[in-house]
């Protein structure tokens, strides 16, 4: 027996067994399946109406214009039959390459097979094809209400990423390649990171992004000195620790938003904006808020105001013995600080020296990228399962987060986990990412019923506390930041929300990046750059063709704004020197609390 036969032998025996591993992972999957709990079909997707309006608008017009129809058809059938004659061609010459045109670049397609190799250059191409015809089939219905039509427009890319051939194993070059190298291996470890998310959310399939045992809140991620000095059942207020002598006597509460942790901004040292804001010579506070269940259901933003924004608004001026505080409020934390600021215009209270706004939205009138998820079907089944479980679970928000970039945050993890058997990076923003919180079932409905849908507060007419809020109200001195690619706030709409604000000192920053990294945007990194313009007054593309591009971070451009409004220096104040005592070291106990999973 040769050597050769003894490692065919070997890699036989291998493959065989790897065949048997993936038939016993196979029935630990069903069985996994099994277990998932239905949600209200609203939420599984668009309605089935939502394609009937099309398809009727799409026919009706066919009838109406029968040669808008058959023109489109056979345009396409023409590109397919000039596309498989190439194909034919090339096979019959009895080349084993590509055409000399291998189509349009696409970042999914970068293995060189996609280009070189006739089978897999066919199939890119004929789904590039593919892809086109329905994007103009979508463009071409003319007889359908504008947000059916842009929802239509975002179904139809869901549907075009999801039948990408790189999402199937038969046509992912290298999928095979790598099964065929590891003799069935990969499938293997693929079939297992399958089997464990789907066995990790009780049945439901969500792509495990980042290798959770690689952090620890605490530990390797959030570190930066602090002490919790209040909690109640909203938050914990975390005051850090100083790291100059003197500081602004003014201190600063920061709100981050309650639908992922805190610690976005104390990822790591470097990139820490808490640690900044601390080296900068301000006493820095941090709301921490809890991780609802089932029995927050009827907790609503007034609980969040009384007991999260005012209450930590006092302790920390009783500890600093200041009659006012800067504020900060970062994504629906800045929504909910504009309404606070509202509130407290009303009741002639004058808690607020200055705000700051991230990527923040208080005009709701374009509802941009999330228009598919804010009309009233989709709200509708939201509304059925708060009624169900009585909170908003993690997993359905980041769901639908991830399918506004299912490239990125679906289909692209979920073929290197489960086809190429890899494990997930340990990426501490992907973490965190994963971190999420649950939200309340009353607070839900009053965000995306009053606020998002009926736009009541930038319409003046958001009542709350027996007071009807306006965001003219808002009148304090306001820096808002936005952010160029953000698909969360998009700064257009940031922009004009803040256009409306009462203030009579208000500025607007533009940073570049998205909702994340467009804000945690140290100096050190001298990444991305930022525009100011002081017309606030201009449409939003003016003031962007007006505005002062600027190299590097915007957080000394704020600091500096800042600074003006923080008063003298005084004594560095360390956490619990004060008659509000430490309870808990930072970065605090509600931070480790996780999303309730899945019930069954």
């Amino acid at each position: 027996m040769t050597t050769n036969d003894v490692d065919a032998g070997t890699n036989r025996a291998q493959l065989e067994a790897n065949m048997t591993r993936i038939e016993e992972l196979q029935q630990r999957l069903v069985s996994a399946l099994t277990k998932k709990r239905p949600i209200p079909n609203a939420l599984n997707g668009p309605e089935a109406t939502l394609y009937a309006k099309a398809g009727q608008a799409y026919w009706q017009e066919a009838l109406q214009n029968p040669a808008k129809l058959i023109e489109q058809q056979v345009h396409y059938w023409g590109k397919t039959m000039q596309h498989f004659a190439e194909a034919q061609k090339a096979f019959a010459a009895g080349k084993m390459e590509a055409p000399e045109n291998p189509g349009r670049k696409d970042r999914r397609f970068s293995n060189p097979l996609w280009d070189t190799h006739p089978y897999f250059n066919f199939i890119k191409q004929q789904y590039q094809i593919n892809g086109d015809a329905i994007r103009d089939a979508v463009e071409s219905i003319d007889d359908l209400d504008p947000t059916e039509k842009k929802r239509l427009r975002y179904f139809a890319q869901q549907i075009t990423d999801m039948m990408a051939p790189t999402n199937f194993f038969a046509t992912n070059p290298d999928a095979l390649e790598k099964a065929i190298e590891t003799d069935g291996e990969s499938l293997v470890k693929g079939l297992e990171n399958l089997v464990a998310d789907v066995e990790a959310n009780n049945g439901e399939l969500i792509v495990r992004l980042v290798d959770e045992s690689a952090f620890e809140v605490g530990g390797n991620i959030a570190t930066a000195k602090g002490e919790v000095v209040y909690r109640n059942r909203m938050m914990e207020l975390i005051q850090y620790a100083p790291s100059t002598e003197k500081v602004h006597e003014t201190p600063i509460i920061l709100f981050p938003p309650w639908i992922n942790k805190f610690y976005i901004l104390d990822l790591k040292e470097k990139n820490s904006l808490i640690r900044w804001i601390v080296d900068q010579g301000y006493t820095l506070f941090v709301v921490s808020w809890i991780n609802p269940d089932e029995a927050y259901a009827d907790i609503g933003l007034e609980e969040y105001i009384e007991e999260g924004y005012l209450t930590a608004m006092n302790v920390a001026r009783e500890i600093c013995g200041t009659e006012q505080v800067n504020a900060i409020g970062y994504c629906i934390a800045g929504t909910t600080l504009s309404l606070t600021l509202s509130l407290l215009k009303k009741r002639k209270q004058k808690l607020v020296k200055s705000a700051t706004f991230f990527t923040t939205l208080t005009d709701f009138a374009e509802q941009g990228e999330f228009t598919p998820f804010l009309q009233n079907d989709f709200v509708d089944g939201i509304e059925e399962e708060i009624n169900n479980t009585g909170m908003l679970s993690s997993f359905i928000m980041a769901r639908t987060f991830s399918f506004l970039r299912s490239n990125d945050l679906i289909y692209g993890p979920a073929i290197k986990s489960y086809m190429m058997g890899e494990t997930p990076p340990a990426f501490d923003l992907l973490y965190w990412n994963g971190d999420g919180a649950n939200l309340p079932g009353k607070m839900t409905m009053q965000y995306l019923r009053g606020l998002c849908q009926r736009n009541e507060f930038a319409n003046g007419e958001f009542e709350m506390f027996g007071e009807t809020l306006s965001i003219k109200d808002v009148d304090i001195p306001l820096m808002s930041v936005a952010t160029e690619t953000d698909h969360i706030a998009a700064a257009c709409d940031v922009y004009r929300g803040v256009q409306q604000m009462g203030s009579k000192s208000k500025q607007y920053i533009l940073g570049g990046s998205g909702h994340i990294a467009g804000i945690v945007n140290p100096p050190s990194k001298v990444k991305y750059g930022y525009s100011t313009h002081d017309d606030l007054g201009l449409e939003f593309e003016d003031w962007k063709n007006a505005a002062t591009q600027h190299e590097g971070s915007w957080w000394p451009h704020w600091e500096a704004w800042l600074k003006r409004r923080s008063g003298k220096k005084t004594e560095a104040r360390v956490p619990g020197d004060s008659s509000y005592k430490s309870l808990a070291p930072a970065p605090g106990t509600y931070v480790q609390i996780k999303a309730v999973k899945q019930k069954q």
